[in-house]
């Protein structure tokens, strides 16, 4: 049975197909409206990849993107697998485990923009429930800048029972609470560590705040009393990933 279609938008997006799977890309839509610079090396990477270019209009490009910034292009696509299942993933890794899990974000902006830090930050995979979460759209792969290619987003069933099968596999459970006694930089993230943040107000819910093997906060000096998720994803993982780039060896 055939995929069914996707449709991709912004530069960053729909680039990062065409270098990674052209294969998938159906068709490109670009706005002839726009003749910089940065189109005309988008064209020429399409033309590269022998991806056939239709013309389109703001308007019909903004039905494309629900009304989101389409940058004057997009590209209907086939969706790619997802190969593996997250054990297959975890037993193949060469080095321990760095997980985001993602409790509550329903925000198609900021589940993209988690995803773009976690490719960044270097993280296997990202982990969400399936009833409290965003699922992969074009919102998402836009903000993301190309990172909803390229890392594993595994929407599971029931968290809690997953964050135990993590646990026995001897992944370490840090979740993220702003009235946790400890901080992140007091915390052992050289070792496998999954990190679990939830949405900005509510944080984790309780069931996944009892999962967790430790919480800790992220310090704050100043006015405000919590960062954007995804920002406090980006400095959760790249702590975890400065704690792994100073402990291996030279």
């Amino acid at each position: 049975m055939a995929h069914p279609r996707q449709i991709l938008f912004g530069f960053h997006a729909v680039s990062v197909r065409l270098k990674t799977a052209p294969a998938s890309v159906l068709e490109v839509y670009a706005d002839p409206a726009r003749r910089d610079a940065r189109m005309r090396q988008f064209l020429a990477r399409a033309a590269e990849a022998g991806v056939r270019v239709i013309e389109a209009d703001a308007a019909r490009l903004s039905r494309f993107a629900g009304g989101a910034g389409h940058q004057g292009v997009a590209a209907r696509v086939q969706p790619l697998k997802q190969a593996r299942s997250l054990d297959d993933l975890l037993d193949v890794l060469a080095e321990p485990p760095l997980l985001l899990i993602l409790d509550g974000v329903t925000d198609p902006h900021n589940l993209g923009a988690c995803l773009r830090v976690a490719d960044g930050a270097g993280a296997h995979a990202v982990i969400a429930p399936k009833d409290h979460a965003a699922g992969i759209n074009a919102t998402v792969a836009k903000v993301a800048s190309g990172a909803a290619e390229t890392v594993p987003y595994f929407m599971v069933t029931n968290l809690a029972r997953t964050l135990g099968e993590l646990k026995e596999r001897g992944i370490w459970i840090v979740g993220a609470a702003g009235e946790a006694e400890r901080t992140l930089y007091q915390a052992d993230l050289k070792a496998p560590t999954a990190l679990a943040l939830g949405a900005e107000g509510p944080g984790l819910r309780q069931l996944t705040r009892k999962s967790c093997d430790i919480l800790v906060r992220i310090p704050m000096q100043g006015a405000v009393e919590s960062l954007n998720v995804s920002v406090a994803a980006g400095v959760c993982l790249y702590e975890a990933r400065r704690q792994r780039l100073i402990s291996a060896p030279s």
